[in-house]
Protein backbone atom coordinates (compact mmCIF):
# COMPACT_ATOMS: atom_id res chain seq x y z
CA UNK A 1 0.00 0.00 0.00
CA UNK A 2 1.29 3.42 -0.90
CA UNK A 3 2.31 5.59 2.03
CA UNK A 4 1.45 8.87 0.32
CA UNK A 5 -1.45 10.48 -1.48
CA UNK A 6 -0.53 12.35 -4.68
CA UNK A 7 -2.73 15.23 -5.81
CA UNK A 8 -2.28 16.67 -9.29
CA UNK A 9 -4.05 19.35 -11.25
CA UNK A 10 -2.90 22.04 -13.71
CA UNK A 11 -2.43 24.56 -10.91
CA UNK A 12 -1.28 22.54 -7.92
CA UNK A 13 0.70 19.35 -7.43
CA UNK A 14 1.68 17.90 -4.10
CA UNK A 15 2.17 14.65 -2.24
CA UNK A 16 0.73 14.06 1.22
CA UNK A 17 2.05 11.31 3.45
CA UNK A 18 -0.87 9.28 4.81
CA UNK A 19 0.60 9.65 8.30
CA UNK A 20 0.57 13.45 8.08
CA UNK A 21 -3.00 14.25 9.26
CA UNK A 22 -2.81 11.99 12.32
CA UNK A 23 0.69 13.14 13.33
CA UNK A 24 -0.22 16.80 12.76
CA UNK A 25 -3.36 16.40 14.88
CA UNK A 26 -1.34 14.84 17.72
CA UNK A 27 1.28 17.61 17.58
CA UNK A 28 -1.40 20.32 17.52
CA UNK A 29 -3.06 18.74 20.57
CA UNK A 30 0.28 18.51 22.40
CA UNK A 31 1.03 22.14 21.50
CA UNK A 32 -2.30 23.30 22.92
CA UNK A 33 -1.63 21.35 26.11
CA UNK A 34 1.86 22.87 26.37
CA UNK A 35 0.48 26.38 25.83
CA UNK A 36 -2.18 25.87 28.52
CA UNK A 37 0.42 24.46 30.95
CA UNK A 38 2.72 27.39 30.31
CA UNK A 39 -0.08 29.87 30.95
CA UNK A 40 -1.42 28.04 34.00
CA UNK A 41 1.77 27.41 35.97
CA UNK A 42 4.14 29.81 37.68
CA UNK A 43 4.41 31.69 40.95
CA UNK A 44 0.68 32.34 40.68
CA UNK A 45 -0.94 29.03 39.57
CA UNK A 46 -4.22 29.23 37.69
CA UNK A 47 -6.56 26.33 36.94
CA UNK A 48 -6.91 25.48 33.26
CA UNK A 49 -10.70 25.82 33.58
CA UNK A 50 -10.21 29.41 34.76
CA UNK A 51 -7.89 30.09 31.83
CA UNK A 52 -10.53 28.91 29.37
CA UNK A 53 -13.22 30.97 31.12
CA UNK A 54 -11.00 34.08 31.02
CA UNK A 55 -10.23 33.63 27.33
CA UNK A 56 -13.96 33.27 26.64
CA UNK A 57 -14.67 36.44 28.61
CA UNK A 58 -16.42 34.65 31.48
CA UNK A 59 -16.07 35.66 35.13
CA UNK A 60 -13.83 33.41 37.23
CA UNK A 61 -14.44 35.20 40.51
CA UNK A 62 -10.82 36.38 40.62
CA UNK A 63 -10.14 39.91 39.30
CA UNK A 64 -6.42 39.18 38.83
CA UNK A 65 -6.87 36.37 36.30
CA UNK A 66 -7.35 38.56 33.18
CA UNK A 67 -4.16 40.53 33.90
CA UNK A 68 -2.00 37.47 34.66
CA UNK A 69 -3.31 35.46 31.73
CA UNK A 70 -3.88 37.99 28.98
CA UNK A 71 -1.16 40.51 29.78
CA UNK A 72 1.68 38.52 31.34
CA UNK A 73 1.59 34.89 30.23
CA UNK A 74 -0.40 34.39 27.04
CA UNK A 75 1.56 36.76 24.76
CA UNK A 76 4.84 35.36 26.06
CA UNK A 77 3.70 31.79 25.40
CA UNK A 78 2.41 32.55 21.91
CA UNK A 79 5.68 34.31 21.06
CA UNK A 80 7.62 31.23 22.28
CA UNK A 81 5.55 28.94 20.07
CA UNK A 82 5.87 31.18 17.00
CA UNK A 83 9.63 31.55 17.49
CA UNK A 84 9.95 27.77 17.57
CA UNK A 85 7.90 27.45 14.38
CA UNK A 86 10.00 30.06 12.55
CA UNK A 87 13.35 28.58 13.63
CA UNK A 88 12.27 25.04 12.73
CA UNK A 89 11.16 26.05 9.23
CA UNK A 90 14.34 28.07 8.73
CA UNK A 91 16.49 25.11 9.80
CA UNK A 92 14.57 22.68 7.60
CA UNK A 93 15.09 24.90 4.57
CA UNK A 94 18.82 25.28 5.21
CA UNK A 95 19.26 21.54 5.71
CA UNK A 96 17.45 20.94 2.43
CA UNK A 97 19.42 23.56 0.50
CA UNK A 98 22.84 22.51 1.80
CA UNK A 99 22.00 18.80 1.83
CA UNK A 100 23.66 18.73 5.21
CA UNK A 101 21.74 17.25 8.17
CA UNK A 102 23.86 19.25 10.63
CA UNK A 103 22.96 22.66 9.18
CA UNK A 104 20.77 25.15 10.99
CA UNK A 105 20.62 28.97 11.16
CA UNK A 106 22.88 29.14 14.21
CA UNK A 107 25.61 27.03 12.61
CA UNK A 108 25.89 28.70 9.22
CA UNK A 109 26.12 32.28 10.41
CA UNK A 110 22.53 33.47 9.96
CA UNK A 111 21.81 33.81 13.68
CA UNK A 112 25.16 35.52 14.22
CA UNK A 113 24.42 38.11 11.53
CA UNK A 114 20.95 38.73 12.95
CA UNK A 115 22.37 38.99 16.48
CA UNK A 116 25.04 41.49 15.44
CA UNK A 117 22.43 43.71 13.79
CA UNK A 118 20.02 43.41 16.73
CA UNK A 119 22.67 44.09 19.39
CA UNK A 120 23.91 47.06 17.35
CA UNK A 121 20.37 48.45 17.36
CA UNK A 122 19.89 47.83 21.10
CA UNK A 123 23.28 49.29 22.13
CA UNK A 124 23.73 52.11 19.61
CA UNK A 125 20.10 53.15 19.06
CA UNK A 126 18.27 52.41 22.33
CA UNK A 127 15.44 54.83 21.46
CA UNK A 128 14.60 52.98 18.24
CA UNK A 129 10.95 51.77 18.10
CA UNK A 130 10.26 48.07 18.65
CA UNK A 131 9.33 47.26 15.05
CA UNK A 132 12.84 48.29 13.95
CA UNK A 133 14.45 45.31 15.72
CA UNK A 134 13.03 42.55 13.45
CA UNK A 135 13.87 44.65 10.39
CA UNK A 136 17.45 45.19 11.59
CA UNK A 137 17.84 41.48 12.38
CA UNK A 138 16.47 40.48 8.99
CA UNK A 139 18.86 42.85 7.22
CA UNK A 140 21.79 41.56 9.28
CA UNK A 141 20.87 37.95 8.55
CA UNK A 142 20.29 38.73 4.87
CA UNK A 143 23.62 40.53 4.58
CA UNK A 144 25.34 37.53 6.15
CA UNK A 145 23.54 35.14 3.79
CA UNK A 146 24.42 37.22 0.72
CA UNK A 147 28.07 37.47 1.84
CA UNK A 148 28.30 33.71 2.42
CA UNK A 149 26.54 33.01 -0.87
CA UNK A 150 28.82 35.40 -2.80
CA UNK A 151 32.04 34.04 -1.31
CA UNK A 152 30.91 30.45 -1.93
CA UNK A 153 30.07 31.19 -5.57
CA UNK A 154 32.27 29.42 -8.09
CA UNK A 155 30.22 28.75 -11.22
CA UNK A 156 27.47 27.76 -8.83
CA UNK A 157 27.17 27.59 -5.08
CA UNK A 158 28.77 24.72 -3.13
CA UNK A 159 26.72 23.43 -0.15
CA UNK A 160 29.88 22.36 1.72
CA UNK A 161 31.56 25.73 1.16
CA UNK A 162 28.40 27.49 2.35
CA UNK A 163 28.68 25.65 5.68
CA UNK A 164 32.41 26.35 6.13
CA UNK A 165 32.09 30.03 5.26
CA UNK A 166 29.10 30.32 7.56
CA UNK A 167 31.11 29.00 10.50
CA UNK A 168 33.98 31.42 9.81
CA UNK A 169 31.82 34.50 9.30
CA UNK A 170 29.74 33.56 12.33
CA UNK A 171 32.89 33.75 14.46
CA UNK A 172 33.64 37.23 13.09
CA UNK A 173 30.08 38.45 13.73
CA UNK A 174 30.17 37.02 17.27
CA UNK A 175 33.46 38.84 17.95
CA UNK A 176 31.97 42.13 16.76
CA UNK A 177 28.90 41.54 18.93
CA UNK A 178 31.16 41.01 21.96
CA UNK A 179 32.98 44.27 21.19
CA UNK A 180 29.68 46.15 21.20
CA UNK A 181 28.83 44.62 24.57
CA UNK A 182 32.22 45.53 26.04
CA UNK A 183 32.15 49.18 24.96
CA UNK A 184 28.41 49.91 25.12
CA UNK A 185 26.53 51.79 27.83
CA UNK A 186 25.83 49.52 30.78
CA UNK A 187 22.03 49.91 30.68
CA UNK A 188 21.85 48.98 27.00
CA UNK A 189 24.42 46.22 27.36
CA UNK A 190 22.43 44.61 30.18
CA UNK A 191 19.39 44.45 27.92
CA UNK A 192 21.48 42.99 25.09
CA UNK A 193 23.03 40.30 27.32
CA UNK A 194 19.62 39.12 28.55
CA UNK A 195 18.43 39.08 24.96
CA UNK A 196 21.48 37.10 23.75
CA UNK A 197 20.74 34.33 26.27
CA UNK A 198 17.68 33.45 24.22
CA UNK A 199 14.58 34.23 26.23
CA UNK A 200 10.95 35.23 25.85
CA UNK A 201 10.90 36.77 29.32
CA UNK A 202 8.78 39.92 29.43
CA UNK A 203 7.47 39.51 25.90
CA UNK A 204 4.16 41.29 25.45
CA UNK A 205 1.55 41.79 22.76
CA UNK A 206 3.83 44.45 21.24
CA UNK A 207 6.42 41.78 20.39
CA UNK A 208 3.70 39.39 19.28
CA UNK A 209 2.21 41.86 16.79
CA UNK A 210 5.68 42.92 15.59
CA UNK A 211 6.59 39.29 14.89
CA UNK A 212 3.26 38.09 13.47
CA UNK A 213 3.57 39.69 9.97
CA UNK A 214 6.92 37.96 9.43
CA UNK A 215 5.34 34.60 10.24
CA UNK A 216 2.21 35.25 8.18
CA UNK A 217 4.37 36.05 5.13
CA UNK A 218 7.25 33.60 5.65
CA UNK A 219 5.42 30.41 6.65
CA UNK A 220 3.02 30.23 3.65
CA UNK A 221 5.91 31.09 1.30
CA UNK A 222 8.03 28.30 2.76
CA UNK A 223 5.18 25.79 2.40
CA UNK A 224 4.52 26.96 -1.14
CA UNK A 225 8.19 26.53 -2.10
CA UNK A 226 8.52 23.09 -0.50
CA UNK A 227 8.19 21.30 -3.86
CA UNK A 228 11.14 23.28 -5.22
CA UNK A 229 13.10 22.46 -2.08
CA UNK A 230 12.54 18.76 -2.81
CA UNK A 231 14.07 19.20 -6.25
CA UNK A 232 17.05 21.23 -4.99
CA UNK A 233 17.68 18.61 -2.31
CA UNK A 234 18.34 16.05 -5.07
CA UNK A 235 21.48 17.96 -6.13
CA UNK A 236 22.32 20.70 -8.60
CA UNK A 237 22.79 18.41 -11.62
CA UNK A 238 19.45 16.67 -11.14
CA UNK A 239 17.69 19.99 -10.47
CA UNK A 240 19.10 21.49 -13.66
CA UNK A 241 18.11 18.37 -15.59
CA UNK A 242 14.53 18.81 -14.37
CA UNK A 243 14.51 22.39 -15.67
CA UNK A 244 14.70 24.15 -12.30
CA UNK A 245 15.83 27.78 -12.25
CA UNK A 246 18.47 26.73 -9.75
CA UNK A 247 19.91 29.94 -8.35
CA UNK A 248 16.59 31.78 -8.49
CA UNK A 249 14.77 29.12 -6.47
CA UNK A 250 17.68 28.72 -4.06
CA UNK A 251 17.94 32.47 -3.55
CA UNK A 252 14.19 32.78 -2.87
CA UNK A 253 14.32 29.95 -0.31
CA UNK A 254 17.33 31.56 1.37
CA UNK A 255 15.43 34.85 1.69
CA UNK A 256 12.44 33.08 3.28
CA UNK A 257 14.65 31.13 5.68
CA UNK A 258 16.61 34.26 6.59
CA UNK A 259 13.42 36.27 7.16
CA UNK A 260 11.98 33.66 9.52
CA UNK A 261 15.25 32.98 11.34
CA UNK A 262 16.29 36.63 11.57
CA UNK A 263 12.92 37.85 12.85
CA UNK A 264 12.82 35.03 15.43
CA UNK A 265 16.27 36.06 16.67
CA UNK A 266 15.10 39.68 16.89
CA UNK A 267 12.17 38.75 19.12
CA UNK A 268 13.68 36.06 21.35
CA UNK A 269 17.45 36.27 21.00
CA UNK A 270 19.74 33.43 19.98
CA UNK A 271 17.92 30.17 20.67
CA UNK A 272 20.07 27.51 19.05
CA UNK A 273 19.45 23.89 18.03
CA UNK A 274 15.70 24.24 17.32
CA UNK A 275 16.38 24.36 13.58
CA UNK A 276 18.62 21.32 13.97
CA UNK A 277 16.42 19.10 16.16
CA UNK A 278 12.94 19.69 14.71
CA UNK A 279 13.70 18.59 11.09
CA UNK A 280 15.37 15.38 12.28
CA UNK A 281 12.41 14.40 14.44
CA UNK A 282 10.08 15.35 11.60
CA UNK A 283 11.91 13.05 9.16
CA UNK A 284 11.50 10.16 11.56
CA UNK A 285 7.75 10.81 11.63
CA UNK A 286 6.84 11.63 7.98
CA UNK A 287 9.96 11.09 5.89
CA UNK A 288 12.06 13.50 3.85
CA UNK A 289 9.43 14.98 1.50
CA UNK A 290 9.56 18.68 2.41
CA UNK A 291 5.89 19.15 1.58
CA UNK A 292 5.15 16.94 4.59
CA UNK A 293 8.27 17.70 6.61
CA UNK A 294 7.95 21.50 6.82
CA UNK A 295 4.58 21.65 8.65
CA UNK A 296 5.52 18.80 11.00
CA UNK A 297 8.94 20.31 11.80
CA UNK A 298 7.23 23.67 12.41
CA UNK A 299 4.86 22.14 14.98
CA UNK A 300 7.73 20.27 16.65
CA UNK A 301 9.78 23.49 16.86
CA UNK A 302 6.89 25.42 18.39
CA UNK A 303 6.24 22.63 20.89
CA UNK A 304 9.94 22.43 21.80
CA UNK A 305 10.37 26.13 22.59
CA UNK A 306 7.05 26.29 24.44
CA UNK A 307 8.04 23.35 26.67
CA UNK A 308 11.53 24.84 27.16
CA UNK A 309 10.00 28.13 28.31
CA UNK A 310 7.67 26.27 30.69
CA UNK A 311 10.56 24.27 32.16
CA UNK A 312 12.70 27.39 32.46
CA UNK A 313 9.97 29.11 34.48
CA UNK A 314 9.06 26.19 36.75
CA UNK A 315 12.12 23.96 37.32
CA UNK A 316 13.96 26.35 39.65
CA UNK A 317 11.15 28.78 40.54
CA UNK A 318 11.28 31.58 41.54
CA UNK A 319 14.61 31.68 39.64
CA UNK A 320 13.94 31.64 35.90
CA UNK A 321 16.17 30.08 33.25
CA UNK A 322 16.11 31.39 29.67
CA UNK A 323 14.42 28.96 27.31
CA UNK A 324 17.54 29.13 25.12
CA UNK A 325 19.49 27.49 27.96
CA UNK A 326 16.96 24.65 28.24
CA UNK A 327 16.98 24.07 24.47
CA UNK A 328 20.80 24.07 24.46
CA UNK A 329 20.83 21.47 27.25
CA UNK A 330 18.71 19.24 25.00
CA UNK A 331 20.29 20.23 21.69
CA UNK A 332 23.99 19.82 22.53
CA UNK A 333 23.74 16.06 23.29
CA UNK A 334 21.46 15.67 20.26
CA UNK A 335 24.06 17.37 18.05
CA UNK A 336 26.86 15.17 19.43
CA UNK A 337 24.81 12.04 18.77
CA UNK A 338 24.27 13.18 15.17
CA UNK A 339 27.99 13.77 14.73
CA UNK A 340 28.80 10.30 16.07
CA UNK A 341 26.12 8.71 13.90
CA UNK A 342 27.34 10.38 10.69
CA UNK A 343 30.97 9.64 11.53
CA UNK A 344 30.13 5.92 11.77
CA UNK A 345 28.42 6.13 8.39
Amino acid sequence: MKSSLVVRNPVLSFSIDRRLPAIAAILIALSLVAILLNVSQGEYPIAIADILKTLLGLDTGNPHHPFVIQTMRLPRTLVAFMVGVALAISGTIFQGLTRNPLADPSMIGINAGASLAAVSTIVLFPAAPLYILPIASFLGALLMAVLIYRLAWNDGSSPILLILLGIGLSAIATALTNLLIIFGAIANVSQAIVWLAGSVYGRTWLQFWAFLPWCLCGIPLALGLSRHLNVLHLGDDVAKGLGTRLEWQRGLLVIVAVALGGSAVAIAGTIGFVGLIAPHIGRKLVGGNHQNLLPIAALIGGLLVTIADWLGRTLFAPTELPCGTIVAAIGAPFFLSLLIHHRKR
